[in-house]
């Protein structure tokens, strides 16, 4: 994605978690510089006025205010959680929503708990849509849209999203950011776990498409992805300070994030990743190769839906709950 069509003040889209939704832009920190240009001031801010992480230092870098949100949930970002304000990406925002509103609504033994999850889906991106009633405001979106060309002709990939999955994310949303609980870590099916498996039993399988070499390769790929996008793209803000105590601990010095984290994190992943892949280079003919692992593994992941979701969540202590709020 090109940085130029980030600007100061200008609206983004921002994965929190697997969903999308609307932010403003207040800095923005260039890679290797020593400020943060800031909007509405006119002197830069050092990295450490700026509260800028270290790991971003060398990277763009997005501070970003979520519209509807409170000011606490203000936070800076990286590139792999930011897209631009663009009708192809407000659609892949809708679709994403509309994946965990249908997933709530079929919650039949939670009726209560699922219409909570859909009416605060719905106030988080209440206003997401363009307005077209203000011709400035339409002038500007043509604007938007002229520079978004280049963006929109990339090959778009969706991912069909099992029912059962797909209740699986929204009960997860809540467990979280509803009920402040967190996945139990180290899980006792992890990420590598799930994929070995699967790679076994492609490989065992004689009508096993693509080929071994290439199930291997894209699985190694799959990890790369989940290792690399975890701390920045696929944890809800309450489970940070969590990701940081595990890295922390002198057990998981050499342990890979596939070798901690679970299913849970790995079907965030699948959600992230259309939003993701948009952002790359691939061809129609890769995209279509991947759209079709990609739908295998979930389609194995609901046919040993019993195995891998085992809803470990567990409650956290009153210091950790203090630590996140302040």
């Amino acid at each position: 994605m090109s940085n130029d069509k980030l600007q100061l003040n200008s609206r983004c889209l921002a994965y929190h978690g697997p969903l999308l939704y609307e932010a403003r832009i207040l800095k923005i920190h260039e890679p290797n510089k020593s400020f943060v240009n800031v909007y509405k001031n006119d002197s830069p801010q050092t990295l450490e006025e700026a509260q800028l992480p270290k790991i971003m230092h060398d990277r763009y870098g997005y501070f970003i205010h979520y519209k509807g949100w409170k000011a606490t949930w203000d936070e800076w970002v990286d590139h792999s959680r930011i897209l631009t304000y663009s009708f192809e990406n407000i659609k892949l925002q809708k679709e994403l929503k509309a994946a965990a509103l249908a997933a709530s609504t079929n919650q039949g033994a939670a009726i209560s708990s699922s219409t909570s999850s859909k009416r605060s889906l719905e106030e988080d991106s209440s206003s997401n849509v363009p307005s077209t009633n203000n011709k400035k405001s339409k002038k500007n979106q043509d604007t938007t849209l002229e520079r978004e060309d280049e963006f929109m002709k990339r090959p778009e990939i969706s991912i069909v999203i099992p029912d059962n999955l797909k209740s699986s994310l929204v009960d997860d949303w809540e467990f979280i950011t509803k009920e402040n609980q967190l996945v139990s870590l180290p899980a006792k099916v992890t990420v590598n776990d799930i994929l070995v498996k699967y790679q076994a039993f492609k490989i065992g399988n004689k009508k096993s498409i693509p080929n071994s070499g290439v199930i291997k390769e894209i699985i190694d790929g799959l990890k790369l992805y989940f290792n690399k996008s975890l701390g920045s793209i696929l944890l809800y803000r309450f489970e940070r300070q969590q990701y940081l105590d595990i890295l922390s601990l002198e057990e998981n010095k050499d342990k890979e994030l596939v070798d901690i984290y679970g299913v849970e994190h790995l079907l965030r992943l699948f959600v992230s990743l259309p939003g993701l892949i948009a952002q790359t280079s691939m061809d129609q003919q890769s995209i279509g190769i991947l759209k079709d692992f990609l739908e295998d593994v979930l389609k194995f992941l609901d046919k040993h839906y019993d195995e891998f979701f085992q809803r470990q969540y567990e409650n956290v202590t009153p210091a950790y709950d203090s630590l996140v709020k302040n």
